[in-house]
Parts: C-alpha cells; structure tokens; sequence
C-alpha cells in the first residue's frame, strides 16, 4: 500500500488562516458568477449525442429529511436505503433513515483528530458495498489525513455497527485549513481523493507532494493503473483545496474548490492537468495551466460537494449559502451559472445525486462559521431541473 508520508507545518497554516481565504468563510467579495468561453477549457468537447440542458432550471425543496445533525460533512446513501452521514467535529457516522428521519449511531471512528478545517470528512461506499459492505472514510488524525475503511455490519447492537478502521493511504498533509477531504469512487471503480495543500502553498505544484492534489488509487490505496505519472497517485496537481468531485453522463470529472481572495472554481479534471495554484487562481493567461469552466467571486461561493443530475453540475456553497447550477455542453459550461436557495438555509455542505430528478443536500451552519437555527443542522430532499 502507498505510505508516503508528507510532514504538515502547522504553524504556517495557523498564520495563513488569519489570512483572505475563501476555504470556508473568507476572502473578498468578488465579481458574479462567469463560464468560461471554451470547452477548451478541459480538452473535450459534447458528443453530438448529448443533449444540452436549458438555459434556466428550477429547485424545489421537497422536504426536509433529517434534521439535528452536528457538522455533518460526507453523505453516502446505502443501496439498501438509509443515508450515512459523517460528523466531522465529532468523528461518529449516523445512519438516517431517509423516510422517517430517524437517526442511529453506528459508531465512532477512532483515530479522528478534529480541529479547524480537519476531522472526520468524506465518506464513500466500496465499488463491492454488496458483497463487501465496506465504508471508506477520509479523515484527519493527529499526524496527517487518510483514508481508511471499515466494515459496517447492520447485525451488531447500536454504536457498534462499524468494524476497526483499516488504513487505505496515508501521508496527506494536514493543517488547520485546507485539509481537502472529498473521496469518491469513479465509474472506473477507482478511489478518487481530493486534498488540500493544508496552507502551504508550495506543495500544490509539487508533484511528489499529496497536498492540493486529486489522487486516483486502488481500493487497496495503490497508485491506479494508467495514471499520469509512473508509479504516483497523482491525477491531477496545481489546486488550492479540493471540496467537490462528481462524474456526469460521459463518465467525465468535474471538481470544485475554493480560492483565496478573487475566484473560486469549478474545473473540467483531465490526467496530469495542473490547475495553477498558486500561480493562478480562476483563468490565467498562462497555457500550462487549466482554466476552470466557470468561477464565482467568493462571496458567492466558497464551493463544497458537486452532483450531476438533470444535464447540470449543482454546486453547494458555504458563504455564498445557496445552490449553484451550471448547465453542460461536453466540459464547458453551455449558460450562466443560476443560482438557488440564496440564504434560505444558510451553509450548504454536501450534494449527493438521489435518482432522477432528485438530490440530497446538507446544510453546514454548526461548523463554527455559521449561524445556527433550531433543527440545524438538516439533510433536504431537492426536485431539480
């Protein structure tokens, strides 16, 4: 298994997080959303198969499924039903059921160390869930962040649900901000990893560096096969901090990050592309680097989890505190990007595609940096278009 180590300089993170940073909460106000003007952008263009979504869509709020949930930050719905949300302060993963809203604790994950940005983050189902029944889970301990995965055996009594972590990959640097944490399994059946650079922002270009990267290994936690670099994890390099990752219809990457002081960004993901960070933040003149396909001041941002559903790529913002929808055209994007929800919920997180027309969306308002309300935090049920 990979187990290269990369040593954090908390300190330097510590005085970054006194600095304009977009990761949750800072930055300054910036110019309104803006796509890019070329699919050029990613390199890949729409099949003529494809259809283009309309230029304007539509949110309803269905429901609210759960609410009384404590910084929850990963979601990942269980084929059998019930949705697994991850608390990140508190390192537990609670099952909801999404019919009732009842909530059970299967347990908590040992080894989490919570603090700042860190704790315990994304969650994702093992390719194999129905034979396997493993749940992998991206967190911070007292050294670096990792992936592990545990066994969750719905026989055993309440709180004791989830087997002993097994460590996956470890060695990604760790800080007070900036930490990454988005896992997700790709329709290769691939592990893709989206980190931060942890507040040093050397390590973005680095290649030899796990920080402000999207890694692609094995489940087993190995370099993936066909990777861009021989023998690394590496997928792609030169970002800042990775929050959202979702595949479309074409089996093509999108991710979201967060900026520093101008632009966030939402990015069309090719093998061994360099995004720029921190020579670039949002489009640059320079050619070696990517230009993402759209990017918000912000303010109006400050992006987590991306879903595909219904032609478009939904983005959760936390200080822009609405849901952001950008239509498709191949890797560009084909309107302006619409924006939803603003301020009704507060900080939304998490967005996880529910079937169909549907989604799955956290709110994000007991993490320290928003304004909670009575049944905060809550998962909402979405009818989108």
């Amino acid at each position: 298994m990979q187990r290269r180590a990369v040593t954090a300089v908390l300190a330097a993170s510590v005085l970054l997080l006194t600095a304009g940073c977009s990761s949750d909460d800072g930055g300054s106000p910036g110019a309104a959303a803006s796509p890019s003007p070329s699919s050029t952008a990613a390199g890949s263009s729409a099949s003529p198969a494809e259809e283009t979504p309309p230029a304007k869509g539509t949110v309803k709020v269905v429901r609210t499924v759960a609410e009384g949930l404590n910084t929850p930050w990963g979601l990942a719905p269980l084929p059998e039903g019930g949705l697994l949300v991850a608390s990140r302060d508190e390192g537990t993963i609670t099952l909801v059921d999404e019919e009732s809203g009842g909530k059970t604790e299967l347990g908590e994950v040992p080894g989490v160390s919570a603090a700042g940005e860190g704790g315990l983050l994304g969650i994702a189902l093992s390719p194999d869930y129905a034979s396997d029944h493993m749940v992998y889970a991206y967190f911070t301990s007292a050294s670096d962040n990792r992936v592990v995965r545990m066994l969750y055996d719905a026989g055993r009594p309440v709180g004791e649900r989830l087997g002993a972590p097994d460590t996956v990959f470890r060695g990604i640097p760790k800080g007070m901000i900036h930490n990454g944490g988005r896992i997700a399994f790709g329709p290769d059946k691939m592990l893709y990893v989206g980190t931060g650079e942890s507040g040093q922002q050397g390590l973005s270009q680095d290649r030899e560096s796990l920080g402000g990267k999207i890694l692609r290994l094995t489940p087993e936690g190995e370099p993936a096969p066909g990777n861009p670099f021989p023998d690394s994890p590496v997928y792609s390099y030169g970002h800042r901090n990775v929050q959202g990752l979702a595949w479309d219809a074409g089996q093509r990457l999108f991710a979201a990050e967060f900026g520093q002081n101008t632009w966030d960004e939402l990015n069309a993901v090719v093998p061994g592309g360099n995004y720029g960070w921190p020579n670039a933040e949002g489009r640059s003149d320079d050619a070696k680097y990517r230009d993402p396909l759209a990017q918000w001041g912000t303010a109006e941002a400050s992006p987590s989890g991306i879903a595909y559903a219904e032609g478009s790529i939904w983005m959760a913002g936390l200080r822009g505190q609405r849901l952001w929808r950008v239509p498709l055209k191949g890797t560009a994007a084909s309107a302006d990007p619409q924006a939803f929800l603003e301020g009704d919920h507060g900080r939304l997180r998490t967005v996880v595609a529910a079937g169909g027309d549907r989604l799955w969306v956290t709110t994000s308002n007991t993490d320290g940096r928003g304004a909670p309300k009575d049944g905060d935090d809550r998962i909402l049920e979405l009818e989108v278009s």
